[in-house]
């Protein structure tokens, strides 16, 4: 079982809804995601460009206004998930953690 197979059906269903309002925006759902980050502060989100419509999505998702409603429509099925494999509760052997 991978680390975040517990949440797998509840990712599932935000990948869902942003697929469904990249269709309605008739844009990538690289921009719906992107502009989501934007609305919530995100000022320089991390981008693995590996080809150029990465960079481009990513510059054209700076023009995409999500609705109030959108955004509570992404936001409505989210589950924060279950911290896993973290070095405080799962420490490797030989590791010292200084705190204790």
């Amino acid at each position: 079982m991978g680390k975040y197979d517990r949440a797998k059906e509840n990712d599932l269903q935000i990948i869902a809804r942003v697929a469904e309002l990249a269709d309605r925006h008739e844009i990538s759902m690289s921009q719906i995601s992107l502009a989501w980050l934007f609305v919530k502060g995100v000022a320089a989100p991390i981008i693995g460009s590996t080809k150029i419509k990465h960079l481009d999505d990513a510059v054209a998702a700076i023009d995409v206004h999500l609705t109030d409603d959108e955004l509570a429509y992404l936001e409505e099925p989210y589950q924060p998930h279950e911290v896993v494999g973290s070095l405080t509760q799962n420490p490797a052997a030989g590791t010292i953690l200084v705190d204790r």
